[in-house]
């Protein structure tokens, strides 16, 4: 069975990076979150009540709504890293437990609880804020390398969502174009892009394009962080 494992918010804070403040530190509430659509990208709303985006360019909006990490990868990452990871460390709204995130396909939804639907939209790209936040050498170059990424999500249907939740995936398109695979793609394995188009009614114009153009993101070192 699959579930909530944690319901994270987090608020505006300071951040020695170029952004200056991030809203990247979700701290789990055991209180019920109601969750909404929050509107076009760059009106700074997220998809659960109180939570902060600060970097409007980059994040938020209808398809970056909810962002959900797999409590598997969070505990695979603290062997790797020696020290615990919280749950909303990584930033995300929503921690499961029982569900492979990764292997999730883009468009397929998810109903959670009684009330929310939520549909997958892309995978997280990392970004230096998070680079910063995690004090880490090589960060972003180590969470690319390890290619499981969290998952984006759509608001279709908003509500109340809490801890121990059960999450259930209502739907599935019919493409193997998963979380996994669209990141793979726009980072690691370029030639992956095209097989994308698949996916394309489901996906971001901006990975569409990318697709198309068979135009993968730009990747960066971060070894200063």
């Amino acid at each position: 069975m699959s579930f909530v494992q944690s319901v994270n918010v987090g608020q505006r804070g300071l951040i020695l990076a170029k952004s200056g403040t991030t809203g990247i530190n979700k701290v789990p509430t055991a209180a019920p979150v109601m969750v909404s659509a929050p509107g076009p990208k760059g009106s700074g709303a997220g998809g659960l009540a109180g939570d902060v985006i600060c970097d409007v360019e980059h994040h938020g909006g209808e398809d970056q709504a909810v962002y959900s990490y797999a409590r598997e990868d969070l505990d695979w990452w603290e062997a790797e890293l020696g020290e615990p990871l919280r749950s909303g460390m990584f930033g995300e709204n929503v921690t499961t437990a029982g569900l492979v995130v990764t292997d999730a396909r883009i468009g397929e939804t998810w109903r959670i609880g009684e009330q929310v639907v939520l549909r997958v939209t892309s995978p997280r790209i990392p970004c230096a804020t998070f680079a910063v936040w995690m004090h880490r050498k090589g960060w972003l170059n180590a969470f690319t390398r390890r290619a499981r990424p969290g998952a984006y999500l759509r608001v279709l249907v908003g509500g109340d969502i809490q801890v121990t939740d059960p999450v259930v995936v209502e739907f599935r398109p019919d493409h193997d174009v998963t979380v996994g695979m669209t990141f793979r793609a726009l980072t690691l394995e370029p030639e992956l892009l095209r097989g994308l188009l698949e996916a394309s009614e489901y996906l971001d114009e901006e990975i569409v394009r990318r697709a198309r153009s068979r135009e993968p993101m730009v990747l960066f070192e971060d070894d200063d962080n």
